[in-house]
């Protein structure tokens, strides 16, 4: 298989995002979208978003540790969780983020490690 680090797409007027075929596979736990830390979104594979992200978010044994405080404010404000679309691998993308990253129809997704930033096409990251 063949791995995409890359993609562009249109959503459709639902705002659903169609995820390529090759990494259908790799969300298939699930998808979290959430708010990236600049003008873009983030989108993990629930397993992803389980074992390492929601792990980084509660396993401080600091209550007062403003990093962390901060950084769960920033992934949990409007962050979605939706199962794909096994027939045709779509995830509906929230308006409110939408907004969030100015992305109106054509977006760009690239592989950032364990995650994909997406962002609006034409935009740099």
């Amino acid at each position: 298989m063949a791995s995409v680090d890359y993609f562009e797409r249109k959503l459709d007027d639902k705002r659903r995002l169609t995820i390529p075929s090759e990494l259908r596979e790799e969300f298939n736990t699930g998808v979290v979208i959430t708010r990236g830390f600049g003008q873009y979104l983030h989108l993990y594979p629930k397993s992803v978003w389980d074992e390492e992200v929601e792990a980084a978010l509660i396993g401080t044994d600091n209550i007062l540790d403003e990093k962390i405080a901060d950084l769960n404010v920033q992934f949990r404000r409007g962050k979605t969780e939706a199962d794909l679309d096994q027939k045709q691998g779509r995830v509906t993308i929230e308006q409110h983020l939408l907004d969030y990253a100015k992305i109106d129809h054509e977006l760009v997704a690239v592989r950032a490690g364990a995650y994909f930033r997406v962002m609006a096409a034409g935009v740099q990251a």
